[in-house]
């Protein structure tokens, strides 16, 4: 029997034969190449082992080893062809050049290990690369592995069809960033110099240097804004990548950005906000219809990669197109049974009948709950809708300056807590103790006085804490871990932070934010700011608000914030995280420029955001919301285009206790 088991090993490495002996694991065997360069040259590398590793919750597990022969090919025999989490190879060129290529759950028959792999490997894993290797919980993994194939192909090393396609392509300057990159990878692979220069640019501020290129980028990844220039410079040494980037970028982010709603009949128009599920598929609000002012009727379901919930085992298909649905605005959330709730807020008179509004619910497959009306019960044009621990449902009812809970998500108890004339609340974030932080925004331009209260739920009434004037047109927040409520204020461009009791710890600028319209708390209690831009004119058509960014500010936890930091200082350069046209302007999912057919045409694909939520793996959703130009989209086009995802940028959000 063992001389029969050792003939098989033998046939699985020479031939690749699956079959293997009753009561043991299926061998697989992955062929792959190992190569310098991709789309200008390409050199093989010889003599090299190439690890297969599993990662997951521990250290990452090795399931298979070769060596690359002279053209550079390896083959691998695995005990299996699943993995606890993802799949990935490792190739250690020396002491502080790694390359890497994930590959995901499944083992494929082929892959290819480059420098463009590496750096899709880095940035989709930033958040769980470490000294260890890459280690995490298994759903965040996959969820991080799915971006990655949308940065370049394992099997073949080159540049994924979503880069390569609408609205990404040239429309970004993602697509050249990533070989700009994977040229600098090539150099480091070619001259160890290259390769410590490297791990020197990426040290954090008085932090310990990354021990390899893998763990320089994924630093990088986590950190875009550091030594921007020199990195630059050094990617100009190689040219196996082609074509790169053609000037120096405002910071090191990779992006992917996604517009389809899964309908080209149905377009994004104004998408607003957005709520994962256990999945990690997201739920989108949408507030018009594509090149109008008036109330879509539609909402977006996207997967973990992006692209459109296509209806199968189980889940929806996107869009969801029903009339109950008017206007989705800000409200949108998932309960603790997996059912999601949106806001009808309304726009161009089309919006829900006064004085009752109406919020929508849907199952996890995305049938509406809520009937042909939706569910009425006192809240009036609903921003915020939030879901807390016990399923009770929050509601920010702008229309009728009030607050209502659907206690357990019963529409027929619902209690209401009206506040002043003109408060409007807006924005609403649940507190680790339950109760819930409300901002009232004084009206959507803050025309009447902004505040922020703090309410309880106890046995079925509504108590109010405190309530406190603050800041000028105040819109989202969010809540730390300690329970400090942090909250944007667009008309002053701030975002105020106040503690459990009420009090004022500051009012914070900087990093970029212009026109704050959301604060998203990340796993390490520091703040990223959606930023709207001004409320009047700036500028000529069509970048009135050319450059839409995402800013990074300091948490209030001195232990996750960069060493000598303090609270609220700006973690993102000056500019904010951006993202730049390469050339080619910004087109609708089918094909039509921004501003509809024969419109001028827009090179600003991030545009006014109103949101910005992390994934599990990391990966940023910021929401196109509004497009640049406000002077014409407040009468005639307003509705942004999508979502731009930074890849592996923030820190995954904390499991709920």
């Amino acid at each position: 029997m063992l001389m029969r088991r050792a003939l098989l090993l033998v046939m699985w490495v020479l031939t690749g034969t699956l079959g293997a002996p009753a009561g043991t694991a299926a061998a697989t065997v992955l062929r792959g190449v190992l190569q310098s360069g991709g789309t200008a040259q390409i050199q093989p590398i010889a003599g090299v082992e190439v690890s297969l590793l599993d990662a997951s919750d521990a250290r990452p597990s090795v399931v298979g080893r070769a060596r690359s022969d002279a053209l550079g090919r390896f083959t691998i025999v695995a005990a299996k062809e699943r993995a606890e989490g993802v799949f990935y190879l490792q190739a250690r060129l020396g002491a502080d050049v790694v390359l890497l290529t994930v590959i995901g759950p499944e083992l494929p028959a082929t892959a290819t290990v480059n420098e463009l792999t590496s750096v899709a490997a880095s940035y989709s894993m930033a958040q769980f690369l470490s000294q260890k290797g890459i280690t995490g919980e298994p759903d965040a993994l996959r969820i991080a592995a799915t971006m990655g194939r949308n940065l370049v192909s394992p099997a073949s090393g080159e540049s994924s069809p979503v880069l390569l396609s609408p609205p990404n392509a040239d429309q970004t300057n993602s697509l050249r960033s990533t070989r700009s990159l994977a040229n600098l990878l090539a150099a480091c692979v070619h001259d160890r110099r290259v390769a410590r220069r490297l791990l020197e640019l990426t040290r954090a501020p008085r932090g310990s240097a990354p021990q390899d290129t893998a763990q320089a980028l994924a630093a990088l990844a986590r950190d875009p804004g550091l030594n921007v220039e020199p990195i630059y410079q050094l990617s100009l040494l190689r040219d196996a990548y082609t074509p790169a980037l053609q000037r120096l970028p405002d910071a090191w982010t990779l992006t992917v950005k996604v517009n389809d709603s899964g309908d080209d009949t149905v377009l994004f128009g104004g998408p607003a906000n957005l709520a994962f599920d256990s999945r990690g598929y997201a739920w989108i609000t949408n507030n018009v219809t594509q090149g109008l002012t008036t109330s879509s009727h539609a909402i977006m379901v996207l997967r973990p990669d992006g692209k459109p919930a296509d209806g199968t085992r189980g889940t929806p298909r996107s869009p969801i197109v029903d009339p109950s649905i008017i206007g989705t605005g800000f409200g949108v959330d998932v309960d603790p049974q997996g059912a999601v709730w949106f806001g009808n807020f309304g726009w161009g008179g089309v919006n829900p009948e006064p004085p009752q509004g109406s919020i929508v619910k849907l199952s996890p497959s995305g049938q509406i709950l809520s009937g042909t009306t939706g569910f009425l019960g006192g809240p009036y044009r609903a921003q915020a809708t939030v879901s807390d621990a016990r399923g009770n449902i929050w509601i920010a009812s702008f229309g009728n300056d009030s607050v209502h809970v659907f206690p357990e998500g019963d529409p027929e108890r619902s209690v209401g807590h009206r506040l002043y004339p003109g408060s409007g609340p807006f924005g609403i974030a649940i507190a680790p103790d339950g109760s819930a932080w409300v901002s009232n925004s004084g009206g959507l331009a803050g025309a009447y006085p902004s505040s922020v209260a703090r309410f309880s739920f106890v046995e079925g009434r509504l108590h109010r804490h405190f309530l406190r004037r603050v800041g000028k047109g105040l819109k989202g927040l969010g809540v730390d871990s300690r329970g400090n409520a942090w909250v944007a204020s667009l008309g002053d461009s701030k975002v105020y932070a106040l503690r459990p009791d009420g009090s004022l710890i500051g009012g914070f600028s900087g990093g970029g934010i212009d026109g704050p319209w959301d604060v998203t708390v990340d796993g390490d209690d520091n703040l990223w700011v959606a930023n709207f831009g001004p409320l009047q004119p700036r500028g000529d058509f069509p970048n009135n608000f050319a450059n839409g960014r995402l800013s990074k500010l300091a948490g209030i936890d001195p232990a996750r914030r960069p060493p000598g930091t303090q609270t609220g200082a700006a973690l993102s350069p000056d500019t904010g995280y951006t993202v730049a046209s390469a050339g080619s302007p910004v087109l609708l999912h089918n094909g039509d420029p921004l501003y509809g057919p024969g419109a001028p045409p827009s090179f600003s694909p991030m545009m006014r955001q109103t949101a910005a939520v992390i994934d599990r793996a990391g990966n940023i959703w910021s929401i196109n919301n509004w497009k640049p130009l406000f002077a014409v989209d407040q009468t005639a086009n307003p509705g942004g285009d999508g979502i731009v995802i930074f890849v592996g940028l923030g820190a995954p959000p904390r499991a709920p206790r």
